[in-house]
């Protein structure tokens, strides 16, 4: 359950943040999904480039895709821009994009079977993806086959704003399930879940310094060893998926079998496998199309970054 703010602790410029982001979510409501989608890509390919978060973006493509010139980077960094424009303007609709085979505002599953056994399998089950296409279609896309999955969370550093994000994903889902804080606390709860017997599911493209080293296009990268070790811990199923962006609203997510733990009586070691595993994969898809990925981190630790750009 959502906890209303204590109005008298937020601070006005916040109420004024809030008050925008009601304004802007109010518009996108009324558009239709497609134009909806249309907006924010267009708006968000045109600014985004501009800003200076964009040079991150061009150095992480400098290092993890050398064979690309300097107008290809241009491209994928606009294209970027576009898919999280478009995720923003659709997230509003996610809860009315029903699953159908036609062209236009919708989703399909490819990897349905996977699902299916999961759900008639029952335990625990952990998903795995990044921030690619609209990740925000994963939550209820794969609910609607009885496997729906907690998440953990980062909450918005304005509880006004955090609280309409977490009422629009609430609304997305038929039965709301648990959002996880990340954290240590968050941590624990997860892991309390988990081992109750609970799915869930877990973005780890991102940089966690307090991780381990793994490779990601060729290179050291610190990455979370959490979903490895739980699944280790638990034996449970590890299903990767992502989504793949196919029009304005229109979006097909891709389940792939059950990965294959390591087993070697090394549990560190077989961390660190399965760790870089799941890496391998999310580089698969990225590379696959680049564009759908959120460059905009630093994923790669300073020494690792062309010389140009270590100081963004």
């Amino acid at each position: 359950m959502n906890v209303t703010p204590d109005m008298g602790s937020v601070r006005w410029p916040m109420k004024l943040e809030a008050a925008a982001a009601h304004i802007s979510l109010w518009v996108l409501q009324r558009l239709k999904a497609e134009a909806a989608s249309n907006l924010g890509g267009r708006l968000c390919r045109a600014v985004g480039p501009l800003l200076p978060v964009s040079k991150i973006a061009d150095a992480n493509l400098q290092l993890a895709m050398p064979e690309l010139d300097a107008p290809a980077r241009k491209g994928v960094i606009k294209g970027v821009w576009e898919n999280l424009g478009r995720t923003v303007g659709e997230f509003p609709h996610i809860s009315s994009l029903q699953e159908n085979t036609a062209a236009g505002p919708g989703f399909e599953v490819a990897g349905v079977e996977h699902l299916v056994a999961q759900a008639k399998r029952g335990g625990p089950v952990l998903f795995v993806s990044g921030h690619i296409g609209n990740w925000e279609m994963l939550p209820p896309g794969v609910a609607k086959y009885g496997v729906g999955f907690a998440s953990f969370y980062r909450a918005a550093g304005n509880p006004l704003v955090d609280r309409m994000i977490r009422d629009l994903r609430d609304a997305a889902m038929a039965v709301p399930l648990p959002l996880f804080a990340k954290g240590a606390k968050g941590a624990k709860e997860a892991l309390r879940w988990v081992g109750g017997g609970h799915r869930l599911g877990m973005l780890v493209d991102q940089k966690m310094n307090d991780g381990i080293e793994a490779r990601f296009f060729g290179h050291p990268a610190m990455t979370a060893p959490a979903l490895a070790a739980m699944a280790l811990r638990f034996r449970c199923p590890v299903i990767p998926g992502h989504v793949q962006r196919l029009g304005p609203a229109r979006l097909r997510i891709v389940v792939e079998p059950p990965m294959t733990l390591p087993d070697s009586g090394d549990r560190q070691a077989d961390i660190a496998t399965l760790t870089q595993a799941i890496n391998d994969q999310l580089e698969k898809w990225i590379r696959a199309c680049p564009e759908s990925w959120l460059w905009l981190h630093r994923r790669w630790p300073k020494k690792v970054m062309p010389t140009s750009h270590r100081g963004y």
